[in-house]
């Protein structure tokens, strides 16, 4: 495995991906102007996490899984001796996968602070609160990074983020998914920092050969809105599962961008991961 500071170049994000995004998009098209860790700005709350339901959906059940498929994926197998199993090697595919600030593009610079705490984990508390927990039994490593584009002009300030989970088994991931897909039919609304929350939320998601996801084992979007004080914005949050690693892209939009630039964004901060988890693993896409 490369170490932290392997880069490697993501592609044009295919077609069938932004059909995919298009085709979420559509699903949860009655949630209000809504284009994600759940906040895209550093705290404590801000979560790195797997998936959420709205409210009546189906609860998604984990797909099947060997408990011990360590290298499992519909894609690709990865090379087994590449596959994390030590918190090093979990913490170092993290680090090599997580989107850096230029790497989101022009303008984009690191918010303070620029990263979670590590060893730490997001949870959704019972009283529907974002929180930051020791990482729990069965995840190696978990990394967020945050990064911006700072207001100017008539646009307002973008906030992004990119967070990386390595677990030890696909089962893992999966469930954490699963999960995770459950969380808004307890808490529609849900706080992120004192004075910002999330309300409104809902999802879907779209598992490998469905749809027109033919890149990666599951995926789910969530979409609502993101209110800081009086402030309201669109919300978008993509999770991504490639094997043992779950991938997660959010965007706290802002005034002056499109939704086509908002999902252009996090299209290409999809890509780019998933490329990197596969070059890091070894495998065959």
């Amino acid at each position: 495995m490369n170490d932290g500071n392997t880069v490697v170049r993501g592609r044009t994000w295919p077609g069938r991906i932004v059909a995919s995004v298009a085709t979420a998009a559509a699903l949860l098209g009655g949630c209000t102007s809504a284009d994600d860790d759940k906040a895209a700005g550093p705290s404590a709350s801000a979560p790195s996490r797997s998936a959420t339901a709205a409210p009546g959906s189906p609860t998604a059940a984990p797909s099947a899984s060997p408990s011990g498929g360590d290298a499992f994926s519909a894609l690709f197998r990865a090379d087994p001796a590449k596959v994390p199993r030590k918190k090093s090697r979990g913490e170092a595919l993290a680090a090599a996968v997580a989107l850096e600030p230029h790497e989101w593009g022009a303008n984009f610079r690191a918010q303070r602070p620029a990263a979670s705490t590590q060893g730490t984990f997001a949870v959704l508390d019972e009283q529907c609160r974002w929180e930051r927990r020791t990482l729990p039994r069965g995840v190696l490593a978990s990394l967020s990074r945050y990064s911006e584009i700072p207001a100017a002009g008539k646009k307002g300030e973008l906030k992004v983020s990119a967070a990386v989970t390595v677990h030890t088994t696909v089962r893992g991931a999966d469930e954490r998914l699963a999960s995770t897909l459950e969380e808004p039919l307890r808490c529609r609304q849900q706080q992120v920092r004192t004075d910002e929350r999330i309300t409104g939320l809902m999802s879907a998601a779209t598992p490998y050969g469905q749809g027109s996801n033919t890149y990666a084992d599951d995926q789910v979007m969530e979409m609502g809105k993101y209110l800081t004080g009086n402030s309201e914005q669109t919300y978008r949050w993509y999770v991504t599962r490639i094997g043992t690693v779950t991938l997660a892209v959010s965007i706290k939009g802002a005034k002056g961008y499109s939704d086509d630039e908002l999902n252009n964004y996090a299209s290409h901060a999809n890509v780019t991961m998933l490329d990197r988890v596969k070059f890091e693993l070894g495998g065959d896409s």
